[in-house]
């Protein structure tokens, strides 16, 4: 089973350095999840660790090879990324693009084989996409473009899979559709599922490991229970929060929070809630 491993890492846009020598070794046969504030790295840091952003120091390590000097087409047979906004190239159906998943196990003239359709109709039946498979992605919406996406990233069918805010533009039923997905897949096949998610308490719940990132530099890293806690989220978030534990799943949930005080918004609401009522009006 492949394993993934950033060692000092370092990544910079310009003179501007984004993820500050990070280590961190992600579990392998389990689902990490990766949450922090807008601009703290999660993303630089997912996309460098599939080799779609070079370091600027240190080393990212893939089943014992720095990533960087692996074959492309062996790097894709082993690590799948759903990227946070991709694009895909115009006048493409549906299926077409799931299709693009199978293209780093193929050989020779490239064509499709049984076992290929078969792991297309697959992806294709358990995102809840076979309907529209004949279907233009210009003509689907948000929420059906982004299963067509997490299809693609499943039809490529491998061990490792790394995906940026996946529940972006579905609706809350979607959501726990796509993330329980993901959790039967770790289930049942294996896989090791790295996930950057907004959402602190989807994170808890289907996650075994957290990683808690700010300004580029790990603040937490562990089980829910020792990242999703009051003193962690204010570091991560600059939030007072109220962490009780799901009576359901047995998982830390955040119930409710606020702005710690000295916060400039927190200043700028006065307790009367008078500025909350003439926002609403």
């Amino acid at each position: 089973m492949s394993q993934l491993t950033a060692e000092k890492l370092k990544v910079a846009y310009g003179s501007r350095e984004i993820v500050k020598g990070l280590d961190l070794s992600i579990p392998k046969g389990q689902i990490t999840a990766i949450v922090g504030p807008n601009g703290c790295g999660k993303s630089t840091l997912l996309k460098t660790m599939a080799r779609i952003l070079q370091p600027a120091g240190g080393q990212v390590i893939l089943d014992g090879e720095l990533i960087q000097k692996m074959p492309t087409a062996e790097v894709a047979r082993k690590l799948a990324i759903l990227p946070q906004t991709p694009e895909a190239p115009s006048g493409l159906t549906v299926e077409e693009l799931v299709a693009y998943g199978r293209y780093p196990h193929q050989r020779g003239i490239r064509r499709m084989t049984q076992e290929d359709k078969n792991i297309v109709d697959w992806a294709l039946n358990v995102t809840g996409m076979a309907e529209f498979r004949e279907r233009p992605i210009e003509a689907l919406s948000g929420g059906q473009r982004q299963r067509v996406w997490i299809a693609l990233a499943l039809a490529q069918d491998t061990e490792l899979l790394l995906l940026d805010e996946p529940t972006t533009y579905l609706d809350l039923t979607h959501q726990l559709e796509v993330l329980l997905l993901l959790q039967k897949l770790n289930r049942e096949q294996g896989r090791t599922i790295v996930m950057v998610l907004h959402d602190l308490n989807h994170a808890a719940r289907f996650a075994h490991y957290m990683v808690a990132l700010r300004d580029g530099r790990m603040v937490s890293e562990g089980r829910p229970e020792e990242v999703m806690t009051e003193n962690t989220l204010k570091q991560v978030f600059q939030i007072d929060a109220h962490i009780h534990t799901d009576p359901r799943t047995g998982k830390p949930v955040c119930v409710t929070y606020d702005l710690l005080p000295g916060h400039p918004m927190a200043e700028a609401v006065p307790e009367n809630g008078t500025l909350q009522k003439l926002l609403i009006v």
